[in-house]
């Protein structure tokens, strides 16, 4: 039984008769066993001082990549970073000018590394709260692990600038707000599998990290409108007021949002492919119950 389980069931045991009993008619549901134990995991993996490490790990990691892109692209992907970002025009302005001062002779190999070394802290963060949500031992760092730690953070910052493009190529299809949202979620869906994939060694295998990635999915449907219409607005104000350290708070701000919805759902994905019903079994082994199992067939044995 999944650790989150064992704290819920042991929870209810400290509980009056009279709502024990209904806390055991609740757990007894679908949507009551994975409420209550997502709420658990939500707990145990400690999600609001995860979530802060990782928007400030990520600001600190993936902002880097991006210029060091541009700077190596040329001026396209300078401007293709600032529409992604939503930076105001005078936050824009300093981007444009970093990297025109910076050059390639900036970003040799040696810098390229020294950057690339740097935001591998934001997979190893990753990496940690991975094996927190999922109750595996604690990661080693070895050096066997760091072109996973490096495939993990260069995806992440390549799908900021990608997932623009290709959502801007959808508005050009008919209905154009359904395109984008589909081809948002999909692109969502996808990191959201690979990172926990990769970081941890396929441990877990994807068809259980499906539900989680799918929920994160469906709740960046919700946060990315809400991110259109606060994210230019709150940019412009905070550079007017305090300058480029009021962007960056701003940005600390929305990418703790972003964490948490992505550290809360992969529990949620975790509580629904550990439960013991229908569902929970099918994620796992991709039978459902009664149906007969084939011998030396790979659905035939628990993943």
């Amino acid at each position: 039984m999944p650790d989150d389980a064992n704290g819920t069931d042991a929870a209810v045991e400290h509980v009056p008769p009279w709502l024990r009993r209904v806390a055991g008619w609740v757990m007894r549901r679908w949507p009551g066993r994975i409420l209550t134990r997502s709420v658990a995991g939500c707990l145990r993996v400690d999600i609001f001082d995860r979530a802060m490490t990782i928007a400030a790990q990520t600001f600190s990691s993936v902002l880097p990549i991006l210029i060091l892109i541009a700077t190596w692209v040329g001026a396209g992907a300078s401007d293709d970073t600032t529409d992604a970002l939503d930076l105001p025009e005078e936050s824009a302005s300093l981007l444009d000018e970093a990297v025109k001062g910076a050059g390639n002779a900036a970003f040799g190999v040696v810098g390229a590394l020294i950057v690339l070394v740097s935001a591998t802290s934001l997979s190893r963060a990753l990496n940690r709260a991975f094996t927190a949500v999922w109750s595996l031992p604690r990661p080693r760092n070895r050096l066997a692990s760091a072109w996973r730690w490096l495939a993990a953070v260069v995806v992440l910052a390549l799908s900021v600038i990608l997932v623009r493009g290709l959502i801007t190529v959808a508005g050009e299809l008919e209905p154009p707000r359904a395109w984008q949202s589909v081809t948002a979620f999909a692109a969502d869906v996808a990191v959201a599998v690979f990172l926990p994939w990769v970081l941890l060694a396929g441990a877990v295998r994807p068809r259980r990290l499906l539900p989680g990635a799918v929920c994160f999915g469906i709740a960046m449907i919700a946060v990315r409108p809400v991110s259109a219409a606060w994210l230019p607005r709150a940019l412009d104000t905070s550079a007017d007021r305090f300058g480029s350290i009021g962007v960056a708070f701003t940005y600390l701000a929305w990418l703790y949002v972003v964490s948490f919805c992505f550290l809360a759902t992969a529990v949620i994905g975790r509580v629904i492919a550990t439960d013991e019903g229908a569902l929970g079994r099918w994620i796992r082994t991709g039978r459902m119950p009664g149906d007969r199992a084939i011998p030396g067939h790979p659905s035939s044995t628990s993943n």
